[in-house]
């Protein structure tokens, strides 16, 4: 029989959950999720592959929004919770769940679609692109010291309502200007600070540090374990960074010197941060710091193309007629003239003939400004009708600036 694509309803949240965790092979208390996540998954937007009355495919999304060059701030829907069951491999279930959302996507008036990828070959073919980039950084504490001074003042804080509301201010205030960052859904603070347990792991606990200005006002926090460790009969701890985010510069330089001049640390480990994170700059030895495992985070799929390149600003002036080959689009593909600058863009279907044929997943991966179109380009190809455009339209996508993401979804 051929499998059915739909959303599922009450009753099959348990079974969707079966299905998923067995995709992503692990054994959760199956009722205790599907009762966690119920009141915060929205039905009309999770989808399932039925073979008969089995599910056998997952395919979930939720509603954020997505700040991009220049600041401002587009609907977005972020992909999770993709599986397809090892008996049901290579027969179109993923390709028929995605067809099916993003159909709905359009629908809702979504600009754009995003993802973190599992497997990096898989969503290419649907049109996403690797739009943003991380690191892991450690710090040997014991090699460095900071350049000048501090001001404000650090303290520690018990995880609670209040010290909830503060830090999500201070992240509400810093993603708005932060190209790549999204909007979070309101659960995830309870989770982050251990103030709801989560079924899929264990309850956070954890130290939250909170910078407060001279006025008094926070503008940073930092939430980080403690992982113990000694040699020799010394203390050796890894400190376990979480996140940082500050809204100054003097927020950011005093927490990442508070982290650093804990007692009993020797390294302070931080995942999932920029690429172009200033700190090494700010240490008296920048060879204390030691990036490692980059890659790519979100992935960036365009749905309304002339609304999401009249979203963003352009630090140079430039126009193009960009051919954008899509599956999903009517014909396979669409043409639109983009007019752009730093004063903002337009971008209009037209009949013109274009400059540049190229796949949507490439103007995905360019849009944010992190990745050069031209090097986007190389997986799916590119049709070059000016000469010179590519290497026109790589510089005007390009941000000096890199997006970062911090949000894990």
């Amino acid at each position: 029989m051929t499998p059915e694509i739909r959303t599922i309803r009450d009753e099959e949240l348990p079974a969707f959950i079966e299905s998923m965790s067995a995709g992503f092979l692990e054994r959760p208390d199956v009722d205790k999720v599907a009762e966690q996540v119920k009141p915060l998954w929205e039905l009309d937007r999770t989808w399932a592959a039925f073979d008969m009355d089995r599910i056998v495919g997952t395919f979930r999304t939720w509603p954020t929004e997505l700040t991009v060059p220049g600041c401002a701030r587009i609907p977005a829907a972020a992909v999770t919770n993709v599986t397809v069951l090892p008996t049901h491999r290579r027969r179109g279930l993923l390709s028929a769940m995605v067809a099916a959302e993003h159909a709905a996507i359009r629908e809702r008036g979504e600009a754009v679609g995003l993802l973190w990828a599992s497997e990096y070959p898989i969503y290419g073919r649907f049109g996403y692109g690797p739009a943003c980039r991380d690191t892991i950084l450690a710090i040997d504490t014991h090699r460095t010291s900071f350049h000048g001074e501090s001001t404000g003042r650090v303290e520690l804080a018990k995880p609670d309502p209040a010290s909830r509301d503060a830090i999500r201010g201070v992240f509400e205030a810093w993603r708005v200007r932060q190209p790549g960052e999204i909007r979070r859904r309101d659960v995830s603070w309870e989770f982050d600070l251990g103030l709801i347990e989560t079924v899929w792991d264990p309850r956070w606990k954890g130290f939250l540090a909170l910078h407060r200005n001279e006025a008094g006002d926070v503008d940073g926090y930092a939430r980080y374990r403690s992982e113990g460790k000694w040699e020799k009969h010394q203390p050796r701890n890894v400190l376990n960074l979480d996140e940082l985010h500050a809204l100054s510069d003097d927020a950011y330089q005093a927490l990442w010197r508070f982290l650093t001049e804990i007692d009993w640390v020797a390294t302070v480990k931080a995942e999932r941060r920029s690429l172009s994170e200033r700190l090494p700059w700010l240490l008296t030895n920048a060879r204390a710091v030691t990036p490692s495992d980059p890659g790519e985070t979100i992935w960036v799929r365009l749905f309304d193309v002339p609304r999401a390149l009249e979203a963003r600003t352009y630090e140079r002036e430039g126009s193009v007629v960009l051919e954008v080959v899509d599956s999903e689009a009517p014909g396979g593909r669409s043409r639109v003239h983009l007019e752009a600058g730093p004063g903002g863009a337009k971008a209009r279907p037209t009949k013109r003939s274009a400059d540049l044929t190229l796949d949507v997943s490439a103007l995905g991966a360019a849009y944010l400004g992190g990745a050069r179109l031209r090097d986007a380009v190389v997986a799916r190809g590119v049709d070059e009708h000016r000469a010179g455009a590519l290497a026109e339209a790589t510089a005007l996508f390009r941000t000096t600036d890199e997006p970062w993401c911090s949000t894990f979804f």
